[in-house]
C-alpha cells in the first residue's frame, strides 16, 4: 500500500471516514481552542524543549530496546521488546500525561481531569500534575478500582482525587462518560487529559503525536542494533495509544508489517471480549466515529478482558483506517493466550509484563508460528506489578 505523507488526521480531524467531533455544542469552543493551542505549542521549540527535558530527566527516556533471546529461541524467531515498562510510573501512559499536562498549564487551566481503566493513565496523570503543580481528579470505574487497587493507592499518594464510577459497566467506558460530563459542566477552566487515541478531534492526533516518541526511538534503536528494520511491529490495542505511538513512525516503511492485538477475552459471544476491530462495526462513541461493539440500535455492548486497560468497546479512528486500508492487521488474543505469553516471558527473560502487553506478546508468538525466523518488535507497553492481585486470584 502506498501511504500519503499528508497528515489528514491533523488537518481535517479524520483518518479516511473515521474521527471527527460528535460532541455537545458547549464543548466545541473548548475543542477548537485545544486544537489551535496544541498545533501552536507542539510546533514551538521552547515547549518541545521543556517536554523533551522532562521526558529525559524525569520519565527516563529513551527507554531501552531489549532483545529477548531465550524467548525468541523458544518461539522460533527474533523478539525485540520496546521497554515502556521501564518508563516512570511503569507504562507508556506517562508520555501523553506529561505532554498534555504541559498543554493544560500553558492554556491556563485551573484543574485537570482524567479517566483510567487499568490505572496506569490515572497514575501517570497524577504524577505529571504533581510535577507541574496542577490539581487533578481521576474518574475510574468501580470494577476497575477493585481489580487495580495498587494503582488507586498510588494516585491518592500523589495527591489526586479518585472518583469511583458506579454507572454503566463500571469500567473504562463509564469512566470516560463521567469525565466528559465533568468537562461539559466547566469547559473553560477544566482541562480533560484524555488517555488514549480516542475521542473527538484533536485528541486522536494529539495523543498520537506525543506517543510517537515510542516508535521514533524504537525505529532508530532497531536500525542501530541490526542495520535494518523488523519484519513486523506488534502492539496491544484497547483505545490504541501505545499501538499508534509505535506504529506511526513505521507506516511509511511498507516492508514492515503492523499487527494490532485486541482482547479476545473468554470467547466470541457478546460481552465476552473487547475485540473492537475484529468483531465490531462503525459507529459513534465518545465523540468520534470509529469501530465499536454495538447493536443495530446503536446500543454499546458490555465487554470483557482480563486486562482492565483493554476492556473498552471502541478504538481510535486511525486504527480503524489502518485496518480498512490494509496497512495494518488486527487480530485477537484470548485471556488464556495472554496469560501464557506473560508466563513465558517472565520465565525466559525475567520480565513481568502487564496483562495488556501480554496480548501483544501472544500476537508475536502467533506471528512467529506462521512466519518462522522473522524479526518481531513488540511494544511492551507496561509492567505487571499492578496485575499481581489478578494473577494471584487466577492461579488459585
Amino acid at each position: 500500500m502506498k501511504t500519503s505523507k499528508q497528515d489528514l488526521l491533523k488537518e481535517t480531524g479524520r483518518a479516511g471516514p473515521y474521527g471527527g467531533r460528535y460532541v455537545p455544542e458547549v464543548l466545541m469552543p473548548a475543542l477548537t481552542r485545544l486544537e489551535n493551542e496544541a498545533v501552536r505549542l507542539l510546533g514551538d521549540a521552547r515547549f518541545q524543549a521543556e517536554l523533551t527535558g522532562i521526558l529525559e530527566e524525569w520519565v527516563g527516556r529513551p527507554t531501552p530496546l531489549t532483545r529477548a533471546g531465550r524467548l525468541g529461541e523458544a518461539w522460533g524467531g527474533q523478539v525485540w521488546l520496546k521497554r515502556e515498562d521501564l518508563a516512570h510510573t511503569g507504562a507508556h501512559k506517562i508520555n501523553n500525561a506529561v505532554g498534555q499536562a504541559l498543554l493544560a498549564r500553558e492554556m491556563g487551566a485551573s484543574r485537570v481531569i482524567a479517566e483510567t481503566g487499568a490505572g496506569q493513565h490515572g497514575v501517570a496523570s497524577a504524577a505529571a500534575c504533581a510535577r507541574l503543580g496542577l490539581e487533578c481528579t481521576v474518574y475510574m470505574g468501580a470494577v476497575d478500582i477493585e481489580r487495580q487497587a495498587p494503582n488507586v493507592e498510588r494516585m491518592k499518594l500523589l495527591g489526586t482525587k479518585v472518583v469511583p464510577v458506579q454507572s454503566g459497566d463500571a469500567t473504562l467506558r463509564a469512566a470516560i462518560n463521567e469525565a466528559m460530563r465533568d468537562w461539559v459542566a466547566d469547559p473553560e477552566s477544566t482541562y480533560y487529559l484524555l488517555g488514549s487515541a480516542v475521542g473527538p478531534h484533536p485528541y486522536p492526533w494529539l495523543v498520537r503525536e506525543i506517543q510517537s516518541v515510542i516508535g521514533k526511538e524504537a525505529r532508530a534503536q532497531f536500525q542501530a542494533a541490526t542495520a535494518g528494520l523488523p519484519d513486523v511491529v506488534v502492539a496491544c490495542v484497547g483505545g490504541g495509544s501505545n499501538a499508534i505511538g509505535i506504529f506511526h513512525p513505521f507506516v511509511e516503511d511498507e516492508d514492515v508489517a503492523l499487527l494490532g492485538v485486541e482482547a479476545g477475552g473468554s470467547g466470541g459471544a457478546v460481552g465476552e471480549n473487547a475485540a473492537t476491530i475484529v468483531r465490531g462495526k462503525p459507529g459513534v462513541l465518545h465523540g468520534s466515529y470509529s469501530y465499536l461493539l454495538h447493536d443495530e440500535d446503536g446500543q454499546v455492548f458490555e465487554t470483557h478482558s482480563v486486562s482492565a486497560g483493554l476492556d473498552y468497546p471502541g478504538v481510535g479512528p486511525e486504527h480503524a483506517f489502518l485496518s480498512e486500508s490494509g496497512r495494518a492487521e488486527y487480530i485477537e488474543a484470548t485471556d488464556d493466550q495472554a496469560l501464557q505469553a506473560l508466563d513465558e516471558l517472565a520465565r525466559t527473560e525475567g520480565i513481568l509484563a502487564a496483562l495488556e502487553s501480554s496480548h501483544a506478546l501472544a500476537g508475536a508468538k502467533r506471528y512467529l508460528q506462521e512466519n518462522p525466523g522473522a524479526s518481531v518488535l513488540v511494544g511492551l507497553s507496561g509492567r505487571g506489578d499492578k496485575d499481581i492481585d489478578i494473577l494471584r486470584e487466577l492461579k488459585r
